[in-house]
Order: structure tokens, then sequence, then C-alpha cells
């Protein structure tokens, strides 16, 4: 009787891994590209022909290897770079499978040369679909070159799934751009059939930094990005954000890098997009180079093949600590901090008579009327009045001095249409639409009073019985002391279903049935979830918008100027809830132009 099990060929074997791990020309540049870093290159030149379709050759000066490691470095789960569990577990290079390279030889003619520091001569190796040759001696100076042609020469169904020659250029351009903005230490160079398309020089000073940014970002990006480092329990975030106002259509900006390896993880998007939840303009999308470093053995880099994706050990730190950091960094998105270009404008406090929040709050009284309406109560509508009058003593239309220090808004001149407040700085004109500001005023102030008096709860007449999964449950009772602090009174039921008894006030009206699930989905997947947050925060934004002064509101000077100065004062005052920008700048420069002065 014949077996019906046998063990596969390891040339099949290896033409099966292929397909997991190189996927097209990009995947076998990224694998070479990594190997060249993790053996310490400090150039690497990457030469590709008909978008690597017919030729890939990557050439480093890093510290090679010898004749004898020639031919286990093609032979599959061969590496230098683990040894042990221990090893896996706390892994700081880049490639540790020992996969790659016996899948790209599987599957295309594949050259190796290289020479280590001790030799005195380079050795070769030639392989033809898996087929390799003895190891010969070459020339070839220190570290490595591996060229790999004709790509799927022996799988041509493979080959027929790749495209067009540019499309396969460009994933390799944005692939090398991503290396060169994780290692600015190393230089690269780009080569595409004989052409120079892209060179980074390798340098670790601040101005090598700037100018690979702005190579690579572009030049408004680094200009209107700020930087931010944080490190708290072990962890550190630091890099480039650019501010909401300078955002894409589209994700090409986005760099993010864990302990140096580029990834795509959807707890470190979902922490991303929620700390750009409210300043960010709908489908828009925020442009950032960041690195977030932790301990090694805090995430599980050895998930998927292709090493794009990890898991980390604490995923809730990690999430709350990116969104933290992120959202305190965003909060200082208002006029005369430094995220501003000019270090020039200071907020000069001692001619501004601060705000009488006892005033504000008679305004805008944060009562249950408000809670159970939905919307604003009537008073809102005389806010401007009430700042007003807290700051009689402003002055209304001071001379300007070249050498006096000025608020970061200057000073009220007009009010065009009922619109827009024009005021004059130090720079020159700035122009303001006083609703879009004052929405975004009143929309903080709205969640400061919530935080300070603390989330009002109201008692379901008939409690609400939800059915979920058992891990749901499981997070429920995990969670419990997180959903009291927001209001939500949920009890475990059984093995599959949840109790609500009291909800918040702000939300009695919404779907708790669908908010509660969607919250309790996102919990088990990503250990975290801000839905019930962001509800809040949309009604809240909601009554702001409906509390606030409306197109054809006549403004005095007064009221200007306390509106200018609140928003010096209040957080994300760049734009309003929506992400629109509230204001802008226009210095003599910019208004030269427009006039042909000094032409």
């Amino acid at each position: 009787m014949s077996k019906k099990i046998h063990k596969l060929p390891s040339l099949l074997v290896d033409q099966i891994a292929a397909g997991e791990v190189i996927e097209r020309p990009a995947s076998v540049v990224k694998e070479l590209v990594e190997n060249a870093m993790d053996a310490g290159a400090a150039r690497i030149s990457i030469e590709i022909e008909n978008g690597g379709k017919k030729s890939i050759k990557v050439t480093d000066n890093g510290h090679g290897l010898d004749k004898d490691d020639l031919s286990l470095a093609i032979q599959r789960h061969a590496t230098s770079k683990i040894g042990s569990l221990e090893d896996l577990e706390g892994l700081n290079s880049l490639g540790f499978r020992g996969e790659a390279l016996p899948s790209i030889v599987s599957i295309s003619r594949f050259t190796l040369i290289s020479k280590t520091e001790n030799s005195d001569y380079a050795f070769q190796l030639n392989c033809l679909g898996g087929k390799c040759e003895a190891v010969k001696p070459a020339q070839h100076p220190l570290g490595t070159t591996i060229e790999v042609r004709d790509l799927f020469f022996n799988t041509p169904a493979r080959r027929r799934f790749l495209k067009t020659d540019r499309t396969e250029f460009l994933r390799i351009d944005e692939l090398i751009k991503r290396f060169a903005l994780s290692r600015f230490e190393i230089g690269f160079s780009l080569i595409h059939n004989g052409k120079t398309v892209r060179i980074s020089q390798g340098g670790d000073s601040e101005s090598n930094k700037k100018m690979r940014i702005t190579q690579l970002c572009g030049k408004d990006f680094f200009e209107n990005a700020f930087t931010i480092d944080e490190q708290r329990h072990g962890m550190r975030l630091y890099g480039w954000v650019a501010k909401p106002s300078w955002n894409r259509a589209s994700a090409d900006r986005q760099f993010f890098y864990i302990n140096g390896r580029m990834i795509k993880d959807k707890l470190i998007g979902h922490a991303v997009r929620q700390a750009y939840q409210d300043v960010l303009f709908h489908g828009r999308f925020p442009a950032f180079v960041l690195y977030f470093e932790l301990d090694p053995t805090w995430v599980d880099v050895n998930v998927h093949p292709t090493k794009h994706e990890v898991r980390f050990r604490e995923s809730q730190q990690v999430h709350g600590f990116i969104f933290g950091s992120l959202n305190h960094a965003l909060s200082q998105t208002k006029p005369g901090t430094e995220l501003h270009a000019s270090g020039e404008i200071g907020l000069n406090t001692a001619n501004i008579t601060p705000i009488d929040y006892s005033k504000m709050q008679t305004a805008l009284q944060f009562n249950r009327a408000t809670y159970h309406s939905g919307h604003v109560a009537e008073p809102a509508g005389n806010y401007l009045q009430s700042i007003a009058l807290a700051s009689q003593s402003l002055p209304e239309m001071p001379a300007i001095e070249t050498n006096e220090e000025m608020p970061p808004l200057g000073y009220a001149k007009a009010q065009i249409h009922g619109v827009f407040i024009l005021a004059e700085n130090k720079l020159g004109m700035v122009i303001v639409d006083m609703h879009a500001a004052h929405e975004r005023i009143t929309y903080e102030w709205f969640k400061t009073a919530i935080e300070n008096e603390g989330i009002r709860s109201q008692t379901l007449l008939v409690p609400l019985a939800i059915t979920v999964s058992e891990r749901e449950t499981h997070a429920v009772e995990q969670h419990q002391d997180w959903f009291n602090k927001l209001g939500i009174d949920l009890q475990v039921g059984s093995k599959e279903s949840v109790i609500v008894r009291k909800v918040p006030t702000l939300l009695a009206k919404t779907d708790i049935e669908s908010l509660i699930k969607d919250v309790l989905s996102e919990i088990v997947t990503l250990g975290s979830s801000t839905k019930i947050q962001a509800s809040m925060n949309e009604l809240l934004s909601s009554m702001a918008c409906h509390g606030s002064v409306r197109a054809n509101r006549q403004m005095t000077i007064v009221e200007m100027n306390a509106l200018l100065r609140e928003m010096e004062k209040t957080e994300r005052a760049d734009q309003c809830n929506h992400g629109r920008p509230t204001w802008v700048q226009m210095d003599m420069k910019q208004m030269d132009r427009l006039f042909l002065r000094g032409q």
C-alpha cells in the first residue's frame, strides 16, 4: 500500500516559501537591504532594471561573509542573528528568519559575492533556480553584492501577476525612501536603468537629518512640521509631526518605525487617528515621521514572514502612550506657541485683563437642561458679550511700534462681511474666521467643564441586555473601573451577555447597544477604545457649533480683541472642531509680493 503522505522536495518548499516572502521585486529589495543594514553597512547601493523584473543588484560595504558562510546563507533557516529563544524574544536585527535568501535563490538567477576584512580576496556563489555551483574566488571590495536576475523565471504564473515596470519601480522607490528615513547614518543610492534616481548622503548630524527629510518628504513638510520627544514607562516617541493644517489627500507622508523597523500596525494607526480626531479636516490624512523605541522583549516582530506586522505585550499601555503623546503635542497648535515659525512673537500678558470665568459660567450654563436638550442653552449666544465685559480695560487700537512686544494675533482692526476679523500683529496681517475660532473656544471649554465637574449619568428605566461574545464579557470585567469613570454602569449578565443600567446623560438619545458593541469589539482587538469619548466629543462639538457666534454678527473692537486673546489661550485653536483653519497669517513680504513692491 503506497503512502498518502510524503515529504515535499526542498526546492518546492523554498518556492512555496517564496510565495509568502517574495511577492514582487520590492520584496527582494527589502530583504537584501535589511541584510545589508544588519551587516553594519554605511553605504548601500541599489541598482535595478525594468522595475526590478530583469535585474536587482544590492551592494554594501558591511562586514561581509566568509567563504564557508556563502553556501550556508542560502539554506533555509540559516542565520547569524539568533541562536536561542531568548535571542528571538529580544530581537534587535531586521532579518532573522533565514527564509529570504533561499526563497529568492529558488526563483531567480542568483549571484552572491562577498569579502570580509580578514580575507585577502572575495568569494562568489552562482545559482540558477535553486541549483548552485561551487564557491569560487572573485574580486570585490569589503562588503557584499547580491544580484538577482530574471525574477520568477521558473514560476511564470507568479510573473504574470507583476505590474508595469513603472509601477514596480515606484514601489521600490517608496521602499528606499522609507529605509533612508529609518537610518540617517547610512547613505543610500537608487539607480534605475542606468540612471541615478535617488542619493541620500549618510550622516547623523542635525543638518543631515534636515536635508534628508526635506529631500524625501518635501521642503513644505519640514517647514510645517514640529518636533516631538516624549518618554514614559520605558517607551520613547520622537520625530517630526506636521501641523494639522498641513495635511494630505492620502497617507503618503506617514512614516512610523518601531526600534528602527518600518511597520504598518492597526493599533498604532488607531492611536494616531484618535489623536488627530478633532483637529483634522474630514477625508484628509496627517503627515509625520515618527520613531518609537521600547524594550525589544515588549514587542513580537515574528508575527508574519514579511515582518510588517508586530504584536505588543502591553498593547493598551502602548496605545495610551502614543495617543497621549501626540494628543498633548497637537494641543499646542495655538497662536504664539513654538509650533509657529517665528520665535519673535511672544504673548505679552502685561496689558491683557484675565478672563473672568465666573462670567463665562453664567453665559454657558452647563446644566442638566443642556445635557437633555442636546444643544447649547440660549445664554451661550451672549458668550462674546460676557468675555468682552471681562476685558473692558483692553486697549481698542493701540499704536504698533516695531520694538513693542505684542500678542501673537495682535490687535483687531476691522470686521469683514460679519465673517472675518482683520488684525495687525508684528509680522503683518492676521485674518480670523470668527465662527470657527469661537467654535473651538466653546468646544474646549465644554470639555474642560466635563473634566472638572465629572460625567453625569442617567439610570435607564429598563436595563438594557446586550448579547456579546465570551471574550467581550471578559473585557467588561477587566475594564469595569474605566466604564464607571465614563458614566456607564455595565455589568456581566452571563458568559455571553452584559447589562447596561446607567449611561452618560449626553449619550441618552444615542444607540447605546451599537455603541457598547463597537467599544467591546475595539477593546478585544486593540486592548482599548476611545469610541465613548469620541461620541461625547462629537455631541459637544455640535453643541459648540450651535452656541458659537454666527456669520453677520456685528462685533465691537473690544469683542474682537477679547476673542483673539481667548484664541491665544485655547488649546488646538489653530483649527475648529471640524479641522478647518481658524486663522491665517500674511506677513509683510507676502503682501509686498501681491503689490509688486520693491520689484
